[in-house]
Protein backbone atom coordinates (compact mmCIF):
# COMPACT_ATOMS: atom_id res chain seq x y z
CA UNK A 1 0.00 0.00 0.00
CA UNK A 2 1.18 3.31 -1.05
CA UNK A 3 0.37 6.99 -0.20
CA UNK A 4 0.33 9.61 -2.98
CA UNK A 5 1.70 12.66 -1.05
CA UNK A 6 5.07 10.99 -0.16
CA UNK A 7 8.81 12.10 -1.33
CA UNK A 8 10.61 9.47 -2.47
CA UNK A 9 14.38 9.10 -2.77
CA UNK A 10 15.17 10.26 -6.33
CA UNK A 11 16.03 13.70 -6.44
CA UNK A 12 19.48 12.00 -8.13
CA UNK A 13 16.60 11.96 -10.96
CA UNK A 14 15.22 15.13 -11.01
CA UNK A 15 12.49 13.54 -9.32
CA UNK A 16 10.93 15.61 -5.34
CA UNK A 17 8.57 13.01 -5.07
CA UNK A 18 6.21 14.65 -2.07
CA UNK A 19 3.58 14.51 0.93
CA UNK A 20 1.13 14.63 3.71
CA UNK A 21 2.10 16.48 17.22
CA UNK A 22 1.60 16.90 20.89
CA UNK A 23 -1.73 15.96 22.60
CA UNK A 24 -4.63 16.78 21.07
CA UNK A 25 -7.31 18.67 22.11
CA UNK A 26 -10.80 18.64 21.99
CA UNK A 27 -11.07 20.85 18.72
CA UNK A 28 -8.56 18.21 16.80
CA UNK A 29 -6.11 20.61 16.70
CA UNK A 30 -2.88 20.10 18.40
CA UNK A 31 -3.06 21.41 22.47
CA UNK A 32 -2.80 24.78 22.33
CA UNK A 33 -1.72 25.09 25.68
CA UNK A 34 2.04 24.44 24.50
CA UNK A 35 2.55 28.20 24.34
CA UNK A 36 5.75 27.84 22.36
CA UNK A 37 8.03 31.09 22.84
CA UNK A 38 5.34 33.34 24.90
CA UNK A 39 6.74 33.74 28.22
CA UNK A 40 9.28 31.03 28.00
CA UNK A 41 11.24 31.60 25.19
CA UNK A 42 11.85 27.78 24.46
CA UNK A 43 8.76 25.89 23.36
CA UNK A 44 10.08 23.03 25.62
CA UNK A 45 10.71 22.16 29.29
CA UNK A 46 14.00 23.49 30.80
CA UNK A 47 16.52 21.47 29.14
CA UNK A 48 19.66 19.95 30.12
CA UNK A 49 23.25 21.20 29.42
CA UNK A 50 23.79 17.90 28.03
CA UNK A 51 21.57 18.77 24.89
CA UNK A 52 22.07 22.56 24.88
CA UNK A 53 25.81 22.48 24.81
CA UNK A 54 27.02 19.32 23.11
CA UNK A 55 29.45 19.67 20.77
CA UNK A 56 28.99 17.72 17.72
CA UNK A 57 31.83 15.39 16.04
CA UNK A 58 31.72 16.44 12.12
CA UNK A 59 33.30 13.78 10.37
CA UNK A 60 33.33 11.86 6.75
CA UNK A 61 29.79 10.69 6.13
CA UNK A 62 29.91 7.26 5.05
CA UNK A 63 27.34 5.59 2.79
CA UNK A 64 23.85 5.30 3.37
CA UNK A 65 21.65 2.41 1.87
CA UNK A 66 22.53 2.68 -2.09
CA UNK A 67 23.63 5.88 -1.96
CA UNK A 68 27.47 6.29 -2.04
CA UNK A 69 29.28 8.06 0.69
CA UNK A 70 29.43 11.95 -0.72
CA UNK A 71 32.71 13.79 -0.78
CA UNK A 72 33.81 17.15 -0.92
CA UNK A 73 32.91 19.11 2.00
CA UNK A 74 29.56 16.72 3.45
CA UNK A 75 30.54 16.82 6.86
CA UNK A 76 28.31 14.45 9.45
CA UNK A 77 27.13 13.86 12.86
CA UNK A 78 24.63 13.02 15.10
CA UNK A 79 22.71 15.52 17.54
CA UNK A 80 21.18 13.48 20.68
CA UNK A 81 18.06 14.64 21.48
CA UNK A 82 15.24 13.09 24.33
CA UNK A 83 13.29 10.00 22.82
CA UNK A 84 10.47 11.52 24.81
CA UNK A 85 10.27 15.56 25.10
CA UNK A 86 8.62 15.94 27.95
CA UNK A 87 11.22 13.79 29.71
CA UNK A 88 14.08 15.85 28.55
CA UNK A 89 16.56 14.60 31.21
CA UNK A 90 15.76 10.91 30.15
CA UNK A 91 16.31 8.47 27.46
CA UNK A 92 18.17 10.05 24.19
CA UNK A 93 18.52 8.96 20.53
CA UNK A 94 20.12 9.79 17.38
CA UNK A 95 19.72 12.35 15.06
CA UNK A 96 21.66 12.63 12.02
CA UNK A 97 22.76 14.92 10.05
CA UNK A 98 24.87 16.39 7.15
CA UNK A 99 26.31 19.66 6.73
CA UNK A 100 28.96 21.55 4.10
CA UNK A 101 30.06 25.10 4.99
CA UNK A 102 29.05 28.11 3.52
CA UNK A 103 31.05 28.95 0.39
CA UNK A 104 31.65 32.48 0.02
CA UNK A 105 32.01 35.18 2.99
CA UNK A 106 29.55 37.34 4.66
CA UNK A 107 27.86 33.93 5.91
CA UNK A 108 24.30 34.23 7.45
CA UNK A 109 24.14 30.96 9.50
CA UNK A 110 22.64 28.01 8.69
CA UNK A 111 19.64 26.55 6.53
CA UNK A 112 18.26 23.50 7.41
CA UNK A 113 16.41 21.44 4.64
CA UNK A 114 13.15 19.32 4.95
CA UNK A 115 12.74 17.68 1.46
CA UNK A 116 9.30 16.23 2.23
CA UNK A 117 7.41 12.66 3.22
CA UNK A 118 7.54 12.27 5.89
CA UNK A 119 9.83 9.73 5.78
CA UNK A 120 12.76 11.38 3.47
CA UNK A 121 16.47 11.28 4.09
CA UNK A 122 17.91 14.56 4.13
CA UNK A 123 21.09 12.91 4.69
CA UNK A 124 20.76 11.36 1.22
CA UNK A 125 18.65 13.86 -0.89
CA UNK A 126 20.78 16.58 0.37
CA UNK A 127 24.04 16.48 -1.63
CA UNK A 128 22.13 15.86 -4.65
CA UNK A 129 20.20 18.99 -4.02
CA UNK A 130 23.13 20.54 -3.48
CA UNK A 131 23.81 21.95 -7.17
CA UNK A 132 20.45 23.86 -7.20
CA UNK A 133 21.42 25.73 -4.38
CA UNK A 134 24.62 27.21 -5.08
CA UNK A 135 23.58 30.55 -4.85
CA UNK A 136 22.32 29.83 -0.91
CA UNK A 137 25.08 27.64 -0.29
CA UNK A 138 27.62 31.19 -1.14
CA UNK A 139 26.40 32.52 2.48
CA UNK A 140 24.74 29.55 3.98
CA UNK A 141 26.35 26.05 5.94
CA UNK A 142 23.63 23.62 3.93
CA UNK A 143 22.03 21.94 6.41
CA UNK A 144 19.65 18.65 6.32
CA UNK A 145 18.93 15.35 8.74
CA UNK A 146 17.14 12.20 9.16
CA UNK A 147 14.12 12.77 11.14
CA UNK A 148 13.30 10.41 13.68
CA UNK A 149 12.26 7.00 12.60
CA UNK A 150 14.12 7.92 9.55
CA UNK A 151 17.29 6.43 7.95
CA UNK A 152 20.55 6.63 9.96
CA UNK A 153 17.91 8.03 12.67
CA UNK A 154 16.43 4.88 14.15
CA UNK A 155 15.08 4.07 10.61
CA UNK A 156 11.90 1.46 11.16
CA UNK A 157 11.68 -1.37 9.00
CA UNK A 158 8.18 -3.15 9.38
CA UNK A 159 8.48 -5.85 6.92
CA UNK A 160 10.76 -7.57 4.62
CA UNK A 161 11.59 -7.07 1.29
CA UNK A 162 9.76 -10.29 0.64
CA UNK A 163 6.80 -9.03 2.57
CA UNK A 164 6.61 -5.87 0.35
CA UNK A 165 6.84 -7.80 -3.00
CA UNK A 166 3.76 -9.82 -1.85
CA UNK A 167 1.71 -6.97 -0.53
CA UNK A 168 1.79 -5.42 -3.57
CA UNK A 169 -0.20 -7.55 -5.17
CA UNK A 170 -3.16 -6.91 -2.70
CA UNK A 171 -5.65 -4.71 -4.14
CA UNK A 172 -5.67 -1.47 -2.97
CA UNK A 173 -9.76 -0.86 -4.35
CA UNK A 174 -11.17 -4.09 -3.43
CA UNK A 175 -14.50 -4.49 -4.95
CA UNK A 176 -15.62 -7.56 -2.82
CA UNK A 177 -15.37 -8.89 0.57
CA UNK A 178 -12.50 -11.21 0.04
CA UNK A 179 -10.67 -8.30 -1.14
CA UNK A 180 -11.41 -6.12 1.23
CA UNK A 181 -10.53 -8.83 4.31
CA UNK A 182 -6.85 -8.94 2.70
CA UNK A 183 -6.69 -5.77 2.61
CA UNK A 184 -7.35 -4.59 6.08
CA UNK A 185 -5.36 -7.51 7.19
CA UNK A 186 -2.43 -6.60 5.47
CA UNK A 187 -2.32 -2.89 6.81
CA UNK A 188 -3.05 -4.78 10.35
CA UNK A 189 0.04 -6.84 9.10
CA UNK A 190 2.02 -3.91 8.62
CA UNK A 191 1.58 -2.17 12.26
CA UNK A 192 2.24 -5.60 13.79
CA UNK A 193 5.49 -5.49 11.82
CA UNK A 194 5.79 -1.80 13.21
CA UNK A 195 5.07 -2.38 16.70
CA UNK A 196 7.98 -5.02 16.83
CA UNK A 197 10.51 -2.79 14.72
CA UNK A 198 9.85 0.71 16.67
CA UNK A 199 9.25 -0.37 20.20
CA UNK A 200 8.92 2.76 22.28
CA UNK A 201 9.84 4.97 19.64
CA UNK A 202 6.67 4.53 17.61
CA UNK A 203 4.85 7.16 20.07
CA UNK A 204 7.81 9.52 19.48
CA UNK A 205 7.78 10.20 15.92
CA UNK A 206 5.17 12.93 15.37
CA UNK A 207 5.82 15.98 13.43
CA UNK A 208 5.83 18.10 16.86
CA UNK A 209 8.81 15.96 18.21
CA UNK A 210 10.54 16.93 14.84
CA UNK A 211 9.91 20.05 15.18
CA UNK A 212 11.30 20.47 19.05
CA UNK A 213 14.50 18.46 17.37
CA UNK A 214 14.47 20.97 15.18
CA UNK A 215 14.81 23.79 17.72
CA UNK A 216 17.74 21.93 19.30
CA UNK A 217 19.20 21.78 16.41
CA UNK A 218 19.31 25.20 15.74
CA UNK A 219 20.76 26.16 19.16
CA UNK A 220 23.67 23.42 19.02
CA UNK A 221 24.57 24.87 15.54
CA UNK A 222 24.50 27.98 16.84
CA UNK A 223 21.87 30.25 14.91
CA UNK A 224 19.56 33.05 17.22
CA UNK A 225 16.92 31.67 14.81
CA UNK A 226 15.57 29.16 12.41
CA UNK A 227 16.22 29.77 8.78
CA UNK A 228 14.39 27.14 7.04
CA UNK A 229 13.20 25.47 3.36
CA UNK A 230 10.87 23.24 3.52
CA UNK A 231 9.37 20.73 0.88
CA UNK A 232 5.79 19.64 0.63
CA UNK A 233 4.97 17.91 4.26
CA UNK A 234 8.78 19.87 5.21
CA UNK A 235 5.70 22.60 5.01
CA UNK A 236 3.52 21.27 7.91
CA UNK A 237 6.47 20.63 9.80
CA UNK A 238 7.89 24.11 9.24
CA UNK A 239 4.09 25.72 10.37
CA UNK A 240 4.27 23.44 13.38
CA UNK A 241 7.75 24.56 14.17
CA UNK A 242 6.18 28.46 13.48
CA UNK A 243 3.44 28.06 16.12
CA UNK A 244 5.70 26.11 18.96
CA UNK A 245 9.14 28.72 17.95
CA UNK A 246 7.26 31.55 16.87
CA UNK A 247 10.22 34.23 18.29
CA UNK A 248 12.81 31.67 16.80
CA UNK A 249 11.18 32.70 13.45
CA UNK A 250 14.26 33.95 11.11
CA UNK A 251 13.78 33.41 7.17
CA UNK A 252 11.57 30.37 6.13
CA UNK A 253 10.40 29.10 2.89
CA UNK A 254 7.47 26.80 2.94
CA UNK A 255 7.19 25.45 -1.06
CA UNK A 256 4.43 23.09 -1.99
CA UNK A 257 2.42 24.04 1.08
CA UNK A 258 0.57 21.16 2.59
CA UNK A 259 -2.66 22.28 3.50
CA UNK A 260 -3.11 22.45 7.60
CA UNK A 261 -7.39 22.65 7.13
CA UNK A 262 -7.57 19.67 6.28
CA UNK A 263 -7.98 16.32 7.89
CA UNK A 264 -7.56 12.89 6.67
CA UNK A 265 -10.24 12.70 4.16
CA UNK A 266 -9.83 16.23 3.04
CA UNK A 267 -6.11 16.10 2.24
CA UNK A 268 -7.94 12.87 0.32
CA UNK A 269 -10.15 14.84 -1.27
CA UNK A 270 -7.39 17.49 -1.81
CA UNK A 271 -5.10 15.18 -3.62
CA UNK A 272 -7.76 13.42 -6.32
CA UNK A 273 -8.39 17.30 -7.25
CA UNK A 274 -4.91 17.82 -7.99
CA UNK A 275 -3.37 14.72 -9.45
CA UNK A 276 -6.67 14.88 -11.28
CA UNK A 277 -6.05 18.48 -12.41
CA UNK A 278 -2.56 17.07 -13.43
CA UNK A 279 -3.75 14.18 -15.48
CA UNK A 280 -5.92 16.69 -17.35
CA UNK A 281 -3.25 18.77 -18.11
CA UNK A 282 -1.02 15.92 -19.07
CA UNK A 283 -3.69 14.56 -21.82
CA UNK A 284 -4.03 18.22 -23.10
CA UNK A 285 -0.35 18.64 -23.56
CA UNK A 286 -1.02 15.25 -25.73
CA UNK A 287 -3.26 16.72 -27.60
CA UNK A 288 -6.01 14.44 -26.14
CA UNK A 289 -9.17 15.32 -24.61
CA UNK A 290 -8.93 15.14 -21.02
CA UNK A 291 -12.45 13.72 -20.14
CA UNK A 292 -11.81 11.03 -22.83
CA UNK A 293 -8.33 10.48 -21.98
CA UNK A 294 -9.72 9.87 -18.42
CA UNK A 295 -12.05 7.74 -19.16
CA UNK A 296 -9.84 5.75 -21.64
CA UNK A 297 -7.09 5.36 -18.52
CA UNK A 298 -10.24 4.26 -16.14
CA UNK A 299 -10.81 1.57 -18.78
CA UNK A 300 -7.19 0.07 -18.55
CA UNK A 301 -7.11 0.24 -14.56
CA UNK A 302 -10.45 -1.65 -14.95
CA UNK A 303 -9.42 -4.06 -17.09
CA UNK A 304 -5.76 -4.74 -14.68
CA UNK A 305 -8.34 -5.21 -11.92
CA UNK A 306 -9.82 -8.20 -13.27
CA UNK A 307 -6.52 -9.29 -15.90
CA UNK A 308 -2.83 -8.13 -14.85
CA UNK A 309 -0.75 -7.57 -17.41
CA UNK A 310 2.63 -9.19 -18.15
CA UNK A 311 5.78 -7.71 -18.19
CA UNK A 312 10.13 -8.53 -19.08
CA UNK A 313 10.22 -9.36 -15.51
CA UNK A 314 8.03 -12.26 -15.23
CA UNK A 315 5.98 -9.92 -13.07
CA UNK A 316 2.70 -9.05 -13.20
CA UNK A 317 1.69 -5.12 -13.81
CA UNK A 318 -1.68 -5.25 -11.19
CA UNK A 319 -4.02 -2.26 -11.06
CA UNK A 320 -2.50 -0.76 -8.49
CA UNK A 321 1.13 -0.88 -9.57
CA UNK A 322 -0.67 0.76 -12.96
CA UNK A 323 -1.85 3.38 -10.79
CA UNK A 324 1.22 3.58 -9.35
CA UNK A 325 3.37 4.10 -12.65
CA UNK A 326 0.77 6.87 -13.91
CA UNK A 327 1.52 8.83 -10.77
CA UNK A 328 5.08 8.63 -10.83
CA UNK A 329 5.39 11.30 -13.99
CA UNK A 330 2.53 13.60 -12.85
CA UNK A 331 5.32 15.05 -10.25
CA UNK A 332 7.24 16.46 -12.77
CA UNK A 333 6.56 18.05 -16.37
CA UNK A 334 9.61 16.82 -17.87
CA UNK A 335 8.70 13.05 -17.36
CA UNK A 336 5.09 13.41 -18.73
CA UNK A 337 6.57 11.61 -22.06
CA UNK A 338 7.76 8.88 -19.92
CA UNK A 339 3.63 7.77 -19.00
CA UNK A 340 2.80 8.62 -22.85
CA UNK A 341 5.12 5.62 -23.56
CA UNK A 342 4.17 3.40 -20.59
CA UNK A 343 0.59 3.31 -21.48
CA UNK A 344 0.87 2.95 -25.57
CA UNK A 345 2.74 -0.33 -24.28
CA UNK A 346 0.35 -1.02 -21.35
CA UNK A 347 -2.54 -0.87 -23.90
CA UNK A 348 -0.49 -3.11 -26.75
CA UNK A 349 -0.58 -5.87 -23.42
CA UNK A 350 3.17 -4.76 -22.27
CA UNK A 351 3.00 -4.28 -18.25
CA UNK A 352 6.99 -3.61 -18.11
CA UNK A 353 7.17 0.42 -18.53
CA UNK A 354 4.34 0.94 -15.98
CA UNK A 355 5.51 -1.39 -13.82
CA UNK A 356 9.23 0.39 -14.10
CA UNK A 357 7.82 3.66 -12.94
CA UNK A 358 5.84 1.67 -9.91
CA UNK A 359 9.21 0.03 -8.99
CA UNK A 360 11.00 3.98 -8.76
CA UNK A 361 7.88 5.35 -6.63
CA UNK A 362 8.01 2.58 -4.54
CA UNK A 363 11.98 2.52 -3.96
CA UNK A 364 11.83 -1.34 -5.34
CA UNK A 365 15.76 -1.64 -6.59
CA UNK A 366 16.44 -4.68 -9.87
CA UNK A 367 17.48 -6.97 -7.45
CA UNK A 368 14.43 -6.87 -5.28
CA UNK A 369 14.94 -4.50 -2.56
CA UNK A 370 12.92 -1.72 -0.88
CA UNK A 371 13.79 1.16 0.48
CA UNK A 372 11.63 2.27 4.07
CA UNK A 373 10.79 5.40 3.25
CA UNK A 374 7.48 4.47 2.92
CA UNK A 375 8.01 2.64 6.30
CA UNK A 376 9.07 5.94 7.90
CA UNK A 377 6.33 7.73 6.35
CA UNK A 378 3.45 5.63 7.83
CA UNK A 379 5.10 5.54 11.47
CA UNK A 380 4.80 9.70 11.64
CA UNK A 381 1.78 10.28 9.83
CA UNK A 382 0.33 7.52 11.69
CA UNK A 383 1.16 8.93 15.01
CA UNK A 384 0.04 12.38 13.77
CA UNK A 385 -3.06 11.66 12.06
CA UNK A 386 -6.28 11.34 15.07
CA UNK A 387 -8.68 10.05 12.32
CA UNK A 388 -9.45 6.11 11.51
CA UNK A 389 -12.31 6.08 9.09
CA UNK A 390 -13.83 2.83 9.09
CA UNK A 391 -14.97 0.57 6.10
CA UNK A 392 -18.33 1.55 6.20
CA UNK A 393 -18.01 5.32 6.48
CA UNK A 394 -15.24 5.14 3.17
CA UNK A 395 -18.00 3.30 1.23
CA UNK A 396 -20.53 5.40 1.80
CA UNK A 397 -17.65 8.45 0.34
CA UNK A 398 -16.46 6.34 -2.42
CA UNK A 399 -18.81 7.92 -4.59
CA UNK A 400 -17.78 11.55 -3.98
CA UNK A 401 -14.30 10.92 -4.51
CA UNK A 402 -15.19 8.74 -7.98
CA UNK A 403 -16.66 11.99 -8.92
CA UNK A 404 -13.23 14.27 -7.98
CA UNK A 405 -11.10 11.81 -10.09
CA UNK A 406 -12.70 8.69 -12.09
CA UNK A 407 -8.65 7.31 -12.09
CA UNK A 408 -7.62 8.29 -8.67
CA UNK A 409 -10.75 8.79 -6.37
CA UNK A 410 -11.38 5.07 -5.52
CA UNK A 411 -7.54 4.61 -4.88
CA UNK A 412 -7.78 7.52 -2.26
CA UNK A 413 -11.29 6.75 -0.75
CA UNK A 414 -9.93 3.53 0.61
CA UNK A 415 -6.31 4.63 1.46
CA UNK A 416 -8.20 7.07 4.42
CA UNK A 417 -9.56 3.84 6.03
CA UNK A 418 -6.82 1.72 5.00
CA UNK A 419 -2.96 4.03 5.62
CA UNK A 420 -3.53 3.45 9.86
CA UNK A 421 -5.78 0.64 10.68
CA UNK A 422 -5.39 -1.14 13.43
CA UNK A 423 -2.63 1.28 14.45
CA UNK A 424 -0.99 0.28 18.07
CA UNK A 425 -0.57 3.85 19.32
CA UNK A 426 -3.27 6.93 19.00
CA UNK A 427 -3.11 9.45 16.45
CA UNK A 428 -2.61 12.78 18.06
CA UNK A 429 -4.65 15.65 15.81
CA UNK A 430 -7.17 15.92 13.03
CA UNK A 431 -5.09 18.97 12.03
CA UNK A 432 -1.65 20.36 12.92
CA UNK A 433 -1.82 23.41 14.77
CA UNK A 434 0.48 26.52 12.66
CA UNK A 435 -0.75 29.66 14.39
CA UNK A 436 2.20 31.59 14.83
CA UNK A 437 1.92 35.17 15.89
CA UNK A 438 4.50 37.22 16.40
CA UNK A 439 6.57 35.24 14.10
CA UNK A 440 8.25 37.25 11.24
CA UNK A 441 7.23 36.98 7.67
CA UNK A 442 7.44 33.43 6.46
CA UNK A 443 7.14 32.67 2.18
CA UNK A 444 5.01 30.51 1.07
CA UNK A 445 5.52 29.43 -2.10
CA UNK A 446 2.28 27.73 -4.32
CA UNK A 447 2.19 25.88 -7.59
CA UNK A 448 -1.04 26.35 -9.44
CA UNK A 449 -0.62 22.97 -11.13
CA UNK A 450 1.09 20.92 -8.24
CA UNK A 451 -0.45 17.43 -7.91
CA UNK A 452 0.65 16.46 -4.66
CA UNK A 453 -0.11 19.68 -2.73
CA UNK A 454 -2.61 21.23 -4.94
CA UNK A 455 -2.45 25.31 -5.02
CA UNK A 456 -5.40 26.26 -2.42
CA UNK A 457 -3.08 24.90 0.77
CA UNK A 458 -0.92 28.07 -0.06
CA UNK A 459 -3.68 30.37 0.99
CA UNK A 460 -5.05 28.28 3.67
CA UNK A 461 -1.65 28.30 5.36
CA UNK A 462 -1.77 31.59 5.16
CA UNK A 463 -4.75 32.12 6.70
CA UNK A 464 -3.89 29.43 9.40
CA UNK A 465 -0.48 31.33 10.23
CA UNK A 466 -2.17 34.43 11.27
CA UNK A 467 -1.94 37.92 9.97
CA UNK A 468 0.98 39.59 8.79
CA UNK A 469 2.75 36.29 8.79
CA UNK A 470 2.52 34.17 5.44
CA UNK A 471 3.33 35.71 2.26
CA UNK A 472 2.36 34.43 -0.88
CA UNK A 473 4.34 33.46 -3.68
CA UNK A 474 2.01 31.92 -6.68
CA UNK A 475 3.90 29.99 -9.91
CA UNK A 476 1.59 28.93 -12.77
CA UNK A 477 3.57 25.57 -13.62
CA UNK A 478 3.18 21.87 -13.67
CA UNK A 479 4.80 19.41 -11.13
CA UNK A 480 5.29 19.50 -7.74
CA UNK A 481 7.01 22.34 -6.23
CA UNK A 482 8.40 25.53 -7.34
CA UNK A 483 11.90 26.39 -7.00
CA UNK A 484 14.42 25.11 -9.19
CA UNK A 485 11.51 24.00 -11.58
CA UNK A 486 12.41 26.17 -14.72
CA UNK A 487 11.35 29.54 -13.15
CA UNK A 488 13.38 32.62 -13.07
CA UNK A 489 10.80 34.40 -11.45
CA UNK A 490 10.35 31.82 -8.66
CA UNK A 491 14.18 31.49 -7.79
CA UNK A 492 15.08 34.95 -7.82
CA UNK A 493 12.12 36.05 -5.46
CA UNK A 494 12.96 33.06 -3.03
CA UNK A 495 16.94 34.12 -3.11
CA UNK A 496 16.24 37.39 -2.46
CA UNK A 497 14.39 36.53 0.35
CA UNK A 498 17.11 33.79 2.12
CA UNK A 499 19.77 36.29 1.27
CA UNK A 500 18.92 39.21 1.95
CA UNK A 501 15.55 39.07 3.89
CA UNK A 502 13.84 40.62 0.81
CA UNK A 503 10.19 40.39 1.50
CA UNK A 504 7.94 40.09 -1.82
CA UNK A 505 5.16 41.79 -2.15
CA UNK A 506 2.19 39.52 -1.32
CA UNK A 507 0.53 37.54 -3.92
CA UNK A 508 3.17 38.23 -6.47
CA UNK A 509 2.97 36.06 -9.62
CA UNK A 510 5.43 34.29 -11.46
CA UNK A 511 3.88 33.15 -15.30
Amino acid sequence: MVRLARWAAAVAAGLLLAGCGGPSGADGKMDKTDKGDEGRGTGSPVLPASLTSQRLDWHRCESTGDSPAPGGAWRCATLKVPLDWSRPDGRTIGVALIRSRATGGDRVGSLLFNFGGPGGSGVSAMPYFASSVSALHERYDLVSWDPRGVGASEGVRCRGDRETEAAETVDATPDTPAEEKAYFQDAADFAEGCRKAAGPLLAHVSTTDTARDLDLMRQVLGDDRLHYFGMSYGTELGGVYAHLFPKRVGRLVLDAVVDPAADTVGHAENQARGFQRALDSYLASTGEDPAQGTRKIAGLLTRLDAAPLPTSSGRKLTQTLALTGIILPLYSEPSWPRLTSALKSARQGDGSELLALADQYNDRDASGRYGTTSHSQRVISCLDDRQRPTAAETRRRLARFERISPVFGDFLGWDTAGWCHDWPVPGQFDTPEVSAPGAAPILLVGNTGDPATPYEGTRRMADELGRGVGVELTWKGEGHGAYGSGSDCVDTTVNAYLLHGKIPKGGKTCA
